[in-house]
């Protein structure tokens, strides 16, 4: 019973440091700190903004840098986690606020799927962003 108590706690803390996770991501996201949001992905992380196009490498970092200069805030809310030691799939409700190139308010909601690998250094990072999933 003690062994099954020690999963169920080491279980619930990586839960808890994957939602820090996303909470932290949305912080530096709302300050616009596309160097800090960058540091969030695996250097291979995928990520695929517009339905269709997935991004990785310079051209995802890039990305980030241009959307983020235009001042967006987020919200999110994970709805689901899954988290196994070293990986964690989250279902994440999640909505933008920004403006488009004419300055008239933009609002983009939906339902991502993440997964999230947890590195050598002990912090979590995304692999897959993918914001337009149809759960």
């Amino acid at each position: 019973m003690a062994a099954n108590q020690d999963t169920a706690h080491a279980q619930a803390r990586r839960t808890r440091d994957v939602e820090e996770h996303v909470a932290h991501y949305v912080r530096l996201f709302n300050a616009g700190d596309a160097d800090a949001v960058n540091e969030l992905y695996t250097e291979e992380a995928v990520a695929v903004w517009e339905p269709g196009k997935p991004l990785s490498g310079q051209e995802r970092k890039d990305s980030v840098r241009d959307f983020l200069a235009a001042g967006p805030t987020m919200e999110a809310k994970i709805r689901h986690a899954y988290v196994t030691p070293d990986t964690a799939l989250l279902v994440v409700d999640w909505n933008i606020e920004t403006t488009d190139k004419d300055g008239a308010p933009e609002r983009f909601e939906g339902v991502g799927l993440d997964v999230l690998r947890l590195g050598g250094d002990g912090k979590w990072r995304y692999a897959i962003d993918e914001p337009f999933s149809e759960v």
